[in-house]
């Protein structure tokens, strides 16, 4: 009796004081690239979600999957980066090859449990991705990286709401090591002005070994004080970690539309911003954004037009250990630094069990020569893995966004998805991207069609 009682569910269970929900996942996914490669590119994903609940008081959730993949050129440059023997699937970690130089072959696993202590605190204990922000990207914390065990503590009080989350993430992977642990800590408090307006205020540390023949981080207890302004607390003990802080708004108005942003600062200082020489560590980034719901008074027609921009050396620090940086990814956007991003995508639902997604992306940004060299000609702010140490007194002024190789890459795709049965879609997916650059061997125009089915899970692209 307990099989197939949900639509999406293979087994479900519902007592006084237990809830239990196990659910399918598959993603099967085939297509070409017509470009560069004759090879049939595939996604092959099967495993199960379960969720559930404890006296209504413990939540749980846990997902783990198989998978193996062939992607297109540019998604497989950087997962086979240079000087690394293993590849790092983007938003994965580690995977090894499978069949070929090209494919890999890798387990995903996400999990945690969720505490309710109060009626307004609950706190979160796991293994996964946060994301925070409104937007289709985020320059605070995105799922972009791979999972990572933290602990979350969020309060809601009448208009306030606070998220400390605590996490153990990895300075990187190469050549069959993995580096050694760093610690992330980041605040976030928001408050809803009016019913339709909310801002916040965001702050965040990321702490590497003092030493680095270190084997760990160790936690330091100032950074587990959960009162937000950390970077107080950095100051005052003179430390060398990373610190970044930021704000964002949310504001819905005339019933369709929605307008948010954000503005990261990672490092401040009024006169040289007012200057505008180019200071090498003016580094902020800033993000705005518009929705439109219903637009034009047509039914399940949303827009939405994004900007990131985001200037040289933001989130790259003195090493991995303090870069903004999670097994050899970008924590915040995946294109790192040194670029500006426009974004526009609309949704439309025409019919009950059919949903079409056009999204067009267009980027400036500037690559360095060489990928493996950090001395100074080689780091042109778009690296966040690379240290800035050289930078600060060889390259102080001049620093533009867009400098080094200069690079333009546009992204066009449209997905056509139909609902066969609940949370069960047939996809047809056609991607062009355009990579022109000033190094012409750098250039890389790829074309791609694929089709499949998708069982309980989000589409995978690769948007970068």
């Amino acid at each position: 009796k307990a099989f197939y009682r949900k639509k999406n569910s293979l087994l479900h269970v519902n007592t006084n004081y237990f809830t239990l929900q196990v659910s399918p996942v598959l993603y099967l996914n085939a297509g070409k690239q017509t470009e560069n490669n004759t090879d049939l590119l595939y996604i092959n994903t099967r495993g199960a979600e379960v969720r559930g609940s404890i006296d209504n008081k413990v939540g749980f959730y846990f997902f783990a999957a198989d998978n193996q993949m062939l992607m297109q050129d540019y998604a497989t440059q950087r997962t086979f980066l240079p000087g690394f023997s293993d590849p790092i699937v983007p938003g994965e970690g580690f995977a090894k090859y499978f069949k070929t130089n090209r494919g890999v072959d890798f387990i995903s696993a996400r999990g945690y449990i969720t505490f309710g202590v109060t009626k307004h605190i609950k706190i979160q204990f796991g293994h996964d991705k946060n994301f925070i922000g409104n937007g289709y990207r985020s320059l605070f914390l995105s799922d972009n990286a791979a999972p990572y065990t933290f602990v979350k503590v969020i309060t809601e009080v009448g208009k306030f709401k606070y998220t400390n989350l605590f996490a153990d993430m990895n300075a990187g992977y190469m050549n069959g090591q993995r580096y050694n642990n760093k610690i992330f800590t980041m605040h976030h408090l928001s408050y809803n002005i009016l019913p339709n307006l909310n801002i916040g205020l965001f702050e965040s540390i990321m702490q590497g070994p003092k030493d680095s023949a270190a084997t760990s981080t160790p936690w330091q207890l100032n950074y587990l004080n959960p009162i937000i302004f950390s970077r107080y607390i950095e100051s005052y003990q003179g430390s060398d970690d990373n610190s970044m802080m930021g704000l964002d708004l949310k504001w819905n108005f005339l019933r369709h539309f929605s307008f948010y942003g954000q503005v990261l600062l990672d490092e401040f200082i009024l006169k040289e911003v007012t200057k505008r020489t180019g200071w090498w560590g003016n580094k902020q980034a800033l993000q705005m954004g518009l929705k439109y719901v219903n637009a034009f008074g047509v039914k399940n027609l949303d827009l939405q037009g994004e900007m990131n921009y985001v200037r040289p050396y933001v989130y790259s620090h003195k090493s991995n250990f303090t870069s903004y940086t999670h097994y050899n990814q970008a924590l915040a956007h995946p294109l790192g630094a040194n670029f500006v991003e426009w974004i526009g995508i609309a949704r439309f639902q025409p019919a009950k069990r059919l949903f079409l997604t056009g999204k067009l992306f267009y980027i400036k940004t500037g690559e360095d020569s060489s990928s493996l060299s950090s001395n100074v000609n080689n780091n042109r702010g778009g690296n966040i893995f690379k240290p800035y140490t050289s930078v600060a007194t060889a390259n102080t002024y001049g620093n533009t966004i867009g400098q080094g190789i200069a690079t333009d890459i546009i992204i066009a795709s449209l997905q056509v998805s139909y609902m066969l049965k609940h949370n069960f879609y047939i996809d047809l997916y056609l991607q062009y991207r355009s990579k022109n650059s000033a190094m012409e061997s750098r250039s890389l125009n790829t074309t791609f069609v694929s089709g499949g089915i998708r069982w309980n899970l989000p589409s995978r692209v690769q948007e970068y």
